[in-house]
């Protein structure tokens, strides 16, 4: 007999300020071609499975503003809702208090509002066999390290850029988000690696492009425009 297949869980973090976008809201709640960014994301995950729970965790004080857009577009699926800290450490710590162990949990950010469900697929599933998956692409550009006026060459073969959403067995992550916070962590893979959990790489989309400018903006909606 098989055995049950484990609950799965997505943390949508959308705790940001958006200061760099310069505008006048949070970006993960500007509209895009007529919805929320955040409600992209949402979205993506429940196209997946509908069975998968949702956790957006937001910026303190921002939660009626969230279930007024949840009114006026109105999404009705169920989900938790809990307040952000003061970096993403602390943030993603917060939703993670919401999700059983046992289970499998994917952190998204809602700035990469692009998500695709077969990347999501692949994140769930190699979180169920190796117990992490961090989706990646190779570099476009050439790459150079600087160190004060000095700077060299670095082979872009090498390298890899990280994207979300990031899928771990629940009870790994949890374990791992259970130390101090340390400013070294940029991303969850980096919290896991610190505490000793290896990291499994999967490939990532160029698509799934993360939005911090405004001129990020107007890339996502024209390739919103051109895949969907």
């Amino acid at each position: 007999m098989m055995p049950p297949e484990p609950e799965k869980y997505a943390i949508i973090t959308a705790g940001g300020k958006g200061e760099r976008t310069g505008l006048p809201v949070p970006k993960q709640f500007m509209e895009l071609h007529g919805l929320p960014l955040l409600m992209y994301s949402m979205q993506a995950f429940l196209a997946y499975s509908p069975k998968v729970k949702l956790i957006v965790v937001l910026p303190a004080g921002m939660g009626k503003n969230w279930e007024e857009l949840c009114h006026k577009y109105r999404f009705e699926h169920g989900h938790t809702v809990c307040t952000g800290g003061n970096t993403r450490f602390h943030s993603v710590r917060n939703g993670l208090a919401h999700v059983r162990a046992g289970s499998l949990v994917a952190i998204h950010d809602a700035a990469r509002p692009l998500v695709s469900t077969a990347l999501i697929s692949r994140c769930f599933s190699m979180a169920a066999q190796k117990g992490s998956a961090v989706p990646v692409i190779s570099p476009a550009d050439s790459v150079r390290e600087v160190t004060g006026e000095m700077n060299r060459r670095i082979d872009r073969s090498r390298l890899m850029l990280v994207q979300t959403p990031q899928a771990f067995e629940t009870n790994l992550i949890k374990a791992a988000y259970e130390r101090q916070w340390d400013p070294s962590f940029t991303d969850d893979a980096c919290v896991l690696e610190a505490g000793g959990g290896r990291i499994w790489l999967i490939e990532g989309e160029t698509q799934n492009i993360k939005i911090t400018t405004k001129n990020d903006l107007v890339i996502a909606g024209a390739l919103m425009h051109a895949i969907r």
